[in-house]
């Protein structure tokens, strides 16, 4: 049996989480930033272990203060906080399990000194025991979604983005990727939301020049769930083609009408729904809380979404502000 990357449904031996190490990254964020961390890891080691990375001694001491005694903290070198883009990507075949080890350049090189982030899918995979292959195509975490049964779906915009990939055509990008996740569909989207791509004085803008994981989730094998904004939104046209898309490769796609936002800074800011996380047994949910009867809509149809878990809400400005939600902020290891 080959390698594959399992579903995110899938049983979990544990979750990793970064814990905020930067503050010149997060300014005046930074500690309400560390509590959204920990308070997701929380939630999540209510129904799987959870690890902690810290980038030293201060930091674990820092974490410690702030996660229950479910929450194992450990201490890795590194420069950021968001591991679902740079943490080991896990396959297996059944039997056996195997940490793939992407290139990272740190969001299309938009960030200076990473080098620790670009090793860190390495060096905590060591740690944690499993043996590591590297990959040699530059891939974040949340910039792809599969389904666990072969299928993989990605923005164009933001795996061929000029300072990604710019050594590579679009087929040897998806050979490489195909060949280390078992994957066997391999669908291009054109492009991402727009608050991830375009710099609007009056917007936020993420910076990953278009990651999936803001729009749109796998929900069972060729099933999925996809923001489905008014017409007279920035992103109705771009995420209509990419339904057609989608449709044409016999993906069943539910619509998602619900965007979380607020306002800070005098800017409007996105925490979307669908930047959720699937533990054992549960979907953590990102909420800003800024419209308590539009989360409770949300809330209740991905409920109807994934019956048998518990859909749990975790408050996020802070994470949001700075480029990134739940999902962004963890990365699953599958159990054997």
């Amino acid at each position: 049996m080959r390698f594959r990357m399992p579903a995110e449904w899938e049983p979990h031996e544990r979750t990793l989480i970064g814990f905020p190490c930067r503050p010149s990254t997060w300014g005046n964020t930074f500690e309400a930033g560390r509590q959204e961390f920990a308070t997701a890891a929380n939630t999540i080691a209510a129904f799987e272990p959870v690890t902690l990375v810290c980038a030293d001694k201060a930091d674990e001491a820092a974490a410690r203060a702030l996660v229950s005694d479910k929450v194992e903290t450990i201490v890795i070198p590194m420069d950021g906080s968001w591991l679902r883009d740079n943490g080991p990507l896990y396959v297996t075949d059944g039997k056996n399990r195997r940490a793939r080890h992407f290139r990272f350049n740190a969001w299309g090189e938009r960030h200076a000194q990473r080098d620790r982030d670009a090793a860190l899918g390495h060096s905590l995979a060591k740690r944690l025991g499993d043996k590591v292959d590297s990959v040699d195509v530059v891939v974040e975490g949340g910039a792809f979604a599969v389904d666990g049964a072969g299928t993989l779906v990605v923005p164009e915009a933001c795996l061929m983005h000029p300072n990604r990939n710019w050594s590579l055509d679009r087929e040897e990008v998806a050979q490489r990727i195909s060949g280390a996740l078992g994957i066997d569909t391999f669908i291009w989207l054109e492009q991402g939301l727009v608050e991830d791509m375009e710099r609007d004085p009056d917007r936020m803008h993420y910076g990953t020049d278009g990651h999936i994981d803001l729009f749109f989730a796998f929900t069972g094998p060729k099933k999925a769930v996809m923001y489905a904004p008014d017409p007279d939104d920035v992103n109705a046209e771009a995420l209509s083609n990419a339904r057609d898309v989608l449709s044409k490769q016999g993906i069943e796609v539910a619509d998602f009408p619900y965007m979380s936002g607020f306002e800070a800074d005098d800017k409007r800011f996105i925490a979307p729904y669908l930047n959720f996380y699937v533990c054992n047994g549960a979907v953590i949910v990102p909420v800003a809380g800024a419209e308590p009867d539009k989360d409770e809509d949300a809330l209740s149809l991905l409920g109807s979404l994934w019956p048998g878990r518990e859909v749990i809400p975790v408050r996020m400005r802070a994470g949001p502000m700075q480029g990134g939600a739940i999902h962004c902020l963890t990365q699953q290891v599958p159990k054997l």
